[in-house]
């Protein structure tokens, strides 16, 4: 674990009084994207009202599992025996959260980890709000080439030293939030914050325990292996018949048909695997029986964004998934 502290530098006089009073930065490294996987690390910088850093924070976490894709977080089996355990940080990570504003880059996935977490801890996560830094960075307008995160460290100059690890993950968002906190408050910008509902209950299915990773140095992520599972791997066919398109309010629905485009700040595949687990259908090519188009931009050239407009196909990005997810409605009992 890792604490340091830093000294609030100046920022703009007049401040939206509505804003809040503190932020809490995070980034978690996890076995996978899945409702079971678990939590291998984590960090969290915590700023102040202005978002000026305070001090920061850093934990390995053994998931008492398979590490999942070690290609992308470098985090093995062997590096997470000796780490604690997630009841054994709890209290300090809730202390590192409580009464702020969880700030995360698609931060849906960050909140429901870490809800998940504390659920199977039989705990409460102190997070009653959460930004997405995504959805700032749509509200200011920033011109962005895509949504992943090295594209918003680029925009302000920040230098992203180690890519998916979490404290500098979390650093390099921290760095990047702050200049977008203030260009929102300069223009008197609504900061597009999200009520968080914490778990109450958890049950666990079993999982691939920790030091039982395949390959020796890959890893299984629930049988995917590096440089083998992303060509060839083919997903069961959705049981469920096709409802019809998604409404805009409403809850996705078993069997929807779900089409990805463009660039996504989770790796699409990974995003998919969520989509079919949840009971909907994810086409590769967009029709008049798609129920919805998940896309960053929608405005593009992609031939999938260009067929949406012509058909009036039903468009939601990435963050908006990641919550609709969250609660999709069972298909209908014939």
């Amino acid at each position: 674990m890792l604490e340091d502290r830093t000294t609030a530098a100046s920022s703009p006089t007049r401040w939206p009084a509505a804003y809040p009073q503190g932020y809490a930065v995070v980034d978690v490294e996890t076995t996978g994207l899945a409702r079971d996987d678990r939590i291998i690390s984590a960090a969290v910088y915590r700023l102040d009202a202005r978002g000026e850093v305070e001090d920061h924070w850093y934990t390995l976490v053994n998931p008492e599992r398979d590490p999942g894709p070690v290609w992308i977080h470098g985090l093995t089996s062997e590096v997470l025996e000796g780490a604690p355990l997630f009841t054994d940080i709890a209290e300090e990570f809730a202390a590192r959260l409580a009464d702020r504003v969880l700030v995360a880059h698609n931060a849906v996935f960050d909140w429901q980890m870490i809800a998940r977490e504390y659920a199977r801890a039989e705990r409460e996560a102190p997070v009653r709000q959460r930004l997405c830094t995504i959805a700032l960075s749509k509200e200011l307008g920033l011109p962005l080439p895509n949504h992943k995160l090295e594209s918003l460290a680029a925009h302000f100059g920040v230098v992203q030293r180690h890519a998916h690890h979490a404290l500098d993950d979390a650093r390099v968002l921290a760095e990047a939030f702050r200049p977008s906190l203030r260009a929102a408050a300069e223009g008197g910008v609504r900061l597009p914050l999200l009520e968080c509902r914490p778990l109450t209950e958890w049950q666990d299915r079993p999982a691939p325990r920790i030091g039982r990773q395949a390959g020796g140095g890959g890893g299984g992520y629930g049988g995917y292996r590096p440089g083998a599972w992303r060509p060839s791997r083919k997903r069961p066919a959705c049981p469920y018949p096709n409802p019809g398109r998604y409404e805009e309010g409403k809850r996705l629905k078993q069997g929807m048909r779900v089409a990805f485009s463009g660039d996504t700040s989770v790796e699409r595949e990974l995003l998919e695997d969520r989509a079919t687990e949840a009971g909907l259908h994810v086409a590769t090519s967009l029709s008049r029986l798609t129920s919805l188009l998940v896309t960053n931009d929608p405005d593009s050239g992609t031939s999938k964004a260009v067929k949406a407009r012509q058909y009036g196909t039903p468009v939601v990005d990435e963050a908006a998934f990641g919550q609709l997810l969250a609660d999709v409605e069972p298909a209908s009992e014939e």
